[in-house]
């Protein structure tokens, strides 16, 4: 059985932290990073509002993306290999795959993809926060969280839920082990029932 389990949600809500615990616990289980595919930083736009368009959907490769995503289900022993993650023979038959990311339910051809979707959030004033103590590669300009960053949240959760996209809304302010054993438990119960 194949499993492909989408952790998408707002900016530094928990969603590393989550598919971390998960690939610890899930058999054959590979992760895919949506942060892996950005496109290098002179072919971000900058907006109207200013600011280098990071946030944005067309700032990362999702044909490339997709294209991993498809190396995996065509082959998901192979691509497990190729990333270092052994193949449990217990388990044999069981491929998960994690795609982890902000913006992964906003890209129509892998929507349809994923056996399970979760969005984390958390409040506003928690999320900027927690971006406020994090340091990225290209560090945030003054301004970006409030001018940037979270309208693009609303934006694209506006539009996921416009078209449809059936998520299961996970409180990123409940502790990492509350979070990791509902998705856990959620993953278990569609294995065994599949079995």
């Amino acid at each position: 059985m194949k499993v492909i389990v989408g952790i998408g949600g707002m900016t530094n809500g928990g969603k590393t932290t989550l598919t971390s615990s998960l690939l610890k616990s899930l058999p054959n289980c590979c992760v895919i990073h949506q942060d892996d595919f950005f496109k290098p930083q002179d072919q971000i736009a900058v907006g109207e509002d200013g600011f280098k368009q990071w946030d944005a959907l067309e700032a990362l490769d999702m044909e490339a993306m997709l294209s991993t995503v498809q190396a995996w289900a065509r082959s998901p022993r192979k691509f497990a290999r190729a990333h270092g993650v052994s193949v449990h023979p217990d388990a044999s038959d069981t491929h998960i795959l994690i795609l982890e990311g902000f913006l992964l339910y906003s890209y129509k051809p892998l929507v349809d993809l994923y056996t399970l979707r979760y969005f984390l959030t958390v409040p506003y004033e928690e999320c900027k926060q927690r971006r406020s103590t994090r340091s990225y590669m290209v560090p945030d300009p003054p301004g970006l969280f409030d001018g940037h960053v979270w309208p693009m949240y609303q934006k694209y959760r506006r539009e996921m839920e416009a078209d449809g996209v059936e998520v299961v809304y996970l409180d990123g302010m409940k502790s990492r082990e509350e979070l990791f054993h509902q998705v856990l438990e959620d993953i278990q119960n569609l294995l065994l029932n599949h079995s």
